[in-house]
Order: C-alpha cells, then structure tokens, then sequence
C-alpha cells in the first residue's frame, strides 16, 4: 500500500461545514458508544443472537455514516478534481466504494 492510499499518511484534507461535521461526529460517537455495548454483551456473556443484532445495527449506523461521506466526497471532491482534469479521481473513488461495498 503506498503512502498516499494510506489513509493517516495522506496529506490531503477535506474541511467540512460544521453543521455536516457536528453530525458526523454525533454520529461516529453513538457508534463507538454502540461498540463499547457490544463489548459488554461480550463480556457478560449475553446470548449470541442479541449481540449480532447490536453489530447489525452497529454496522448499519457506520454505513449511514460511509454514505453521508461518500456524497459529501462526490459532491465536492470528485467534481473539483475532475473540473481540474484530474481523471485519476474515477480509479481512487472505484477503489473506495469496492471497499465500502465489501
């Protein structure tokens, strides 16, 4: 993997309004609050099947999250590197969405 695909090495940024940040945040955090539950279901040995649904929901909360910035990222991101003639953007976006898709 080269430094630029490495997400914490690349030295581009993307600045957000703080509406749209605020949210992504409010919601990256009832996610990790999510995640410590599931821990503790883990812990206290809850039945299998309540704890799959809370990493159901879990998952489903992230892909809500994946997909606001996703459009937010093709609304702006792509447009602008295009508008630019940066073509390259269609190769890196691809290869995001087969990950996300996975």
């Amino acid at each position: 993997m080269s430094e630029q695909e490495h997400c914490c090495t690349s030295e581009r940024s993307t600045p957000r309004p703080d509406k749209i940040k605020s949210n992504l945040i409010s919601r990256l955090n009832r996610v990790e609050g999510q995640i410590r539950g599931i821990r503790g279901m883990v812990e206290k040995d809850v039945y299998c099947d309540d704890i799959l649904n809370q990493i159901a929901a879990a998952q489903s909360a992230l892909n809500a999250v994946g997909r606001m910035l996703l459009e937010g990222h093709m609304k702006s991101c792509v447009i602008d590197r295009i508008q630019q003639g940066d073509s390259e953007v269609i190769d890196e976006l691809l290869k995001t969405m087969n990950k996300l898709m996975r």
